[in-house]
């Protein structure tokens, strides 16, 4: 055979696999795309409806809503704003993340790794269990029981920590024996501690599956390279669950964000920047909406509509980055 008649070689072409989907497939595909579709459209729903009410203060206001500590729509048209209450919900969600995610964290490595099994399925239980018990419930325990309890806890940090500005008391001598005490009530310190043993269930729910779904293999491998138990968490399933913890932070985050019902129960409202987080008095976007919404004109109900809109969109950011850093993460891009 010549050379001229020696057939080309062929290209190396990756090869496609390709099944034919059945009709329960099919189905499937199609509900799951119409269930992420109606979810989105959902979203962009409520968004838009409050962004079409809130357009009358908007339009008044301007940028000022952000930056003005006064809200009075009705009296100040014009000079009204969510500044105090913006402060005050980062304020509370702040500390109900920092107070929760240690206790949630524990909880849920204790359930995942060291809990017998007996005992790991009634703490899964009354983790369950805690997350399902109302707003309400968490905001009459706090009002009634734990929050009489806690001034004295909150005189101390006063006592000893005051020279920071977080943890002063203005109108107070915390080493004076006859200082009033309701000065350390309905503060930013209760509410946010309340807020905190309320999204702790769900972070530790989130974690624990996630530490639940760590590779056996690597479980195996580091104890056969001499690992200890704590050794094996801190280089396989810590590593591994990274996606769980920021995911389970931010989803009680979102939470704590727009809780109502507790912090209104809780704490006093002022319409001021109010910093010191000990010092009774302080405000929540969510917890103005539950105070003023019954009486609102409808200009004053357009201006809840956008201190609403803002909540929206603020709870909409802390999601995304999220999702955003989880999709990244081992058990997020496994997922």
């Amino acid at each position: 055979m010549s050379a001229d008649t020696v057939p080309p070689p062929s290209e190396d072409r990756p090869r496609r696999i390709s099944a034919n989907a059945g009709l329960g497939d099919r189905l499937f595909q199609l509900g799951a795309r119409s269930s992420g579709s109606l979810v989105l459209l959902v979203m962009l729903a409520v968004g838009g409806f409050l962004a079409v009410q809130a357009t009358q203060a908007l339009r008044v206001a301007g940028w000022s809503f952000l930056t003005v500590q006064r809200w009075d729509p009705d009296g100040h048209r014009g000079r009204f704003g969510i500044a105090a209450v913006l402060v005050g919900t980062l304020l509370i969600g702040t500390l109900a993340v920092l107070l929760a995610v240690p206790l949630a964290l524990g909880m849920a490595l204790y359930i995942s790794e060291y809990a017998p099994p007996r005992a790991k399925r009634t703490l899964i239980t009354l983790v369950d269990l805690m997350a399902a018990v109302p707003s309400v419930v968490y905001g009459l325990w706090g009002f009634f029981f734990l929050e009489q309890r806690m001034t004295g806890l909150a005189r101390w940090i006063s006592t000893w920590f005051g020279w920071i500005p977080l943890f002063k008391v203005d109108g107070a001598d915390p080493r004076d024996p006859l200082a009033p005490m309701p000065a350390y009530t309905s503060s930013t310190f209760i509410a946010g501690t309340v807020v905190a043993l309320m999204i702790t269930p769900i972070m530790c729910s989130v974690m624990r599956e996630v530490f639940g779904q760590a590779p056996a293999g690597e479980r195996e491998a580091a104890y056969a390279l001499g690992s200890t138990r704590w050794g094996m968490i801190r280089s396989v399933v810590l590593p591994y669950g990274r996606g769980g913890i920021i995911g389970g932070t931010m989803l009680g985050l979102g939470r704590a964000l727009g809780e109502t019902i507790t912090v209104y129960m809780i704490i006093s409202m002022v319409f001021t920047i109010q910093p010191h987080i000990l010092q009774s008095g302080g405000s929540t976007v969510a917890s103005l909406i539950a105070l003023d919404f019954g009486e609102a004109s409808p200009f004053g109900l357009s201006a809840l509509m956008a201190a609403g809109l803002v909540l929206f969109l603020m709870t909409l950011a802390v999601n995304f980055a999220a999702s955003a850093v989880v999709a990244r993460s081992r058990s997020g891009a496994s997922t």
